[in-house]
């Protein structure tokens, strides 16, 4: 295994991961990588190491270019268990590297390796040809980046990043289908509920004046092949730009509430509007966060179940709320038999979250029935309208 020259004296040195398909509750169908970089200059130092199972491949692509020990740096840009995961083997083979990391990184990683001596960086600090950014809470309070000015590249770790194994290194070399669905994929499920602090820090990197050529995340491809694009989605994306989908998101029981999720997404479509609609048994949730995106409003339906909302919706509902959609318009229906209550239930969880919400909900007892059309009619007006 070899490392893989980005710049000048900037290696790729990381791991790929081709058969993860589940990364923290996130499915990752493509797999993913786990990206190193190693910088040979007049001392040589490492950017992140990789999840701890790849150790080996980390260090047989560094021995492709250095020695091990050579290397006099190891820059932490973030604790998570992806990046520094091997951080405690890399220190037994070169005991004498000082560790750079963010102030509250420092915690994390004597935590999960026992390693005490770590030297703090912040923004503005610099260690030989690279300057810190700190990005807190993009997507963790310890993350950073640093900046190599000599050769214009960004180490953005978490931020620009994707799930997506490749042999190809570069956004230029992969199929550019499958790279923007992942890149969504990854911002819609990781860095979504940091829309505003996104849009503040790439201000403030902008006005720091950086000259970027190249973007090297922490996963998936590097971006040397107009790096800007992916910098304007995150914005787009943060700005809910282009929001216009209609979601029709729902489970069943005996089928009633299939028939209004059918009903309502028909409704939608006929105005002209694009909508999709997902089963929560079929469909799984991380695709479905990945449309929320680019959606505006988002319908909900459940039976209810022991006077609850069904447990898959309860399950998306948790899921949804932690990641905070601000800016959407949510709705709900859902049928039930004897005793209603998961309508109820569903929209005290999208306010309690303080997410907007239309109401009144559509509700049907038991079957829908011939007036279903006329009631499915009115609730789509109210629904695109913004609510009575």
């Amino acid at each position: 295994m070899k490392a893989v020259e980005i710049k000048k004296g900037v290696y790729w040195v990381g791991a790929i991961d081709w058969g993860i398909r589940d990364f923290h509750g996130y499915t990752t169908l493509r797999g993913t990588t786990y990206n190193a970089y190693l910088i040979i200059d007049e001392e040589t130092t490492l950017i992140d190491t990789v999840k701890a199972p790849f150790f080996q491949e980390m260090m047989e692509r560094i021995r492709s270019v250095a020695e091990p020990g050579d290397i006099r740096n190891i820059v932490t840009n973030h604790v998570e268990m992806d990046h520094s995961g091997s951080l405690a083997k890399l220190v037994h083979v070169v005991p004498d590297a000082r560790i750079y990391a963010s102030r509250r990184a420092g915690e994390g990683i004597a935590s999960y390796h026992g390693i005490e001596e770590i030297t703090t960086v912040g923004t503005g600090d610099t260690l030989e040809t690279l300057s810190f950014v700190e990005a807190p809470m993009l997507h963790w309070p310890d993350n950073m980046m640093a900046y190599c000015p000599e050769e214009k590249v960004l180490f953005s770790n978490d931020a620009f990043g994707q799930h997506l194994a490749s042999a190809a290194r570069f956004n230029d070399q992969v199929e550019e289908h499958a790279l923007w669905e992942e890149a969504a994929k990854y911002y819609a499920n990781i860095l979504m509920p940091f829309g505003g602090l996104i849009e503040k820090k790439i201000g403030e990197v902008t006005d720091m004046g950086l000259d970027i050529e190249v973007i090297c995340p922490s996963h998936g491809v590097v971006w040397r092949d107009g790096p800007s694009r992916i910098v304007q989605r995150y914005l787009d994306w943060a700005a809910g730009k282009d929001a216009d989908k209609v979601l029709v998101v729902y489970d069943t029981m005996w089928q009633s509430t299939e028939l209004l999720a059918r009903e309502i997404t028909e409704a939608v479509a006929e105005r002209g509007v694009d909508v999709r609609l997902f089963k929560l048994r079929a469909d799984d949730k991380s695709d479905i966060m990945r449309e929320v995106l680019e959606a505006g409003t988002v319908i909900i339906g459940s039976p209810t179940l022991n006077n609850k909302m069904y447990p898959s919706v309860a399950e998306f509902l948790n899921y949804l709320t932690g990641l905070r959609p601000a800016g959407r318009r949510f709705a709900v229906f859902g049928s039930f038999g004897w005793g209603g209550g998961a309508s109820r239930e569903i929209i005290e969880v999208l306010e309690k979250a303080k997410l907007e919400v239309v109401k009144p909900p559509l509700d049907v007892k038991f079957r829908p029935g011939d007036d279903l059309r006329e009631k499915v009619e009115e609730f789509v007006d109210m629904v695109l309208e913004g609510g009575r």
